[in-house]
């Protein structure tokens, strides 16, 4: 039976962060992924923006891995050459009678230590879109967006640089404890020794952790899709609605050549195995997402939203249900990451730093 020292299943942003991390600390790592390439699930299907730290409890892991994480993907990126943009963000009331709730979402962006919001009145935000239609926004300058794609790459590229393995179309089908660490069951008659495994498979993460005989939280599986527009927005900046139950609301992001998509919608799953989940985008939501859109974007042309994508988080919250936190649980050899769903690009490299502290 093979050895290595670390396990990292999940070969998306935050898996491959994780690995990077760790083989640059000295440490062997192997990492498994059951898909057949890196980053096909929750890393490829998002909204692919680098956040602030505005929407989270302070205090929560949330909240300081976003911040600290944010900080560092900038000199990440920069460094090694990863297209990104520090475009900023405005996160708009609509009516007069939500601007207090602009006011909380300024001081909870405060208290998590984001230093550069400014809230707007109907002129200014008129003055820096004008295009939009708010009675006030919060301008977060330091929000943005990045190639994923790109990132992923360049993760792989120092994770294996410094000794790392990857294996791919390697789904882990169970595991048990061997001695001091796992035996892990790779596909259906491959066994691999690790001396400490991080469980890093997103949506899989739950069923991961069941098959290796740990207990794992329920995860709530809601699908967000995403529409494009078809001519060319006249917006500088991301727009974003004040947050709506299980998600942000349906928001306007630009990616790296300035096409604009809306979304992300957040329709709950009946519960099933993650593996049967599809990512289908039914054009008759078209309307609904025009109607949304409208609120703040009244000029959006009739019939100029096409599908796009969508993307499936695992969540912790449920419909109704106050938004839950990352979740870092640790078992004799093994880390389980659960809910690790947005911010968790943004703070990808700084969950990194979190797990190699653990280990």
């Amino acid at each position: 039976m093979d050895q290595v020292e670390v396990a990292v299943i999940g070969a998306g942003i935050v898996g491959l962060a994780i690995a990077r991390e760790l083989v640059l600390r000295g440490r062997d790592v192997v990492v498994i992924e059951a898909a057949g390439a890196i980053g096909t699930g929750i890393s490829s299907r998002n909204s692919e923006v680098i956040h602030a730290g505005l929407y989270y409890p302070a205090g929560s892991l949330k909240a300081r891995l976003c911040v600290h994480g944010k900080a560092l993907l900038y000199d990440y990126c920069a460094a090694r050459g990863i297209a990104h943009q520090r475009c900023g963000k405005l996160v708009v009331a609509t009516r007069v009678g939500d601007l207090p709730r602009l006011q909380q979402l300024a001081a909870s962006g405060a208290a998590n230590g984001v230093g550069d919001l400014r809230l707007l009145d109907q002129a200014q935000v008129q003055a820096l879109e004008p295009a939009l239609q708010a009675a006030g926004a919060l301008l977060s300058p330091s929000s943005g967006i990045v190639d994923s794609h790109g990132l992923m790459t360049a993760l792989l590229a120092d994770a294996e640089a410094a000794g790392a393995t990857l294996a791919l179309a390697s789904p882990v089908t169970g595991g048990s404890r061997d001695g001091d660490g796992w035996r892990l069951r790779v596909g259906e008659d491959f066994e691999l020794g690790a001396r400490c495994v991080i469980n890093a498979a997103g949506l899989f993460a739950a069923q991961v952790a069941r098959s290796m005989g740990t207990p794992a939280p329920r995860l709530h599986f809601a699908r967000g899709h995403y529409f494009s527009l078809t001519a060319r927005a006249p917006f500088s900046r991301l727009i974003y609605p004040l947050p709506a139950d299980g998600g942000l609301g349906v928001h306007l992001t630009l990616d790296l050549g300035g096409q604009a998509r809306f979304g992300p919608d957040v329709q709950w799953l009946a519960d099933t195995e993650p593996a049967a989940l599809t990512y289908a985008v039914d054009p008759a939501l078209a309307p609904a997402f025009e109607a949304e859109v409208r609120g703040y974007w009244p000029g959006l042309p009739t019939g100029g939203l096409q599908p796009a994508y969508s993307g499936i988080r695992p969540k912790l919250s449920g419909p109704g249900e106050a938004a839950a936190d990352f979740r870092i649980e640790q078992a004799p050899g093994l880390i389980n990451l659960f809910g690790i769903e947005s911010p968790g690009l943004t703070a990808s490299l700084a969950l990194a730093e979190e797990v190699a502290a653990l280990l």
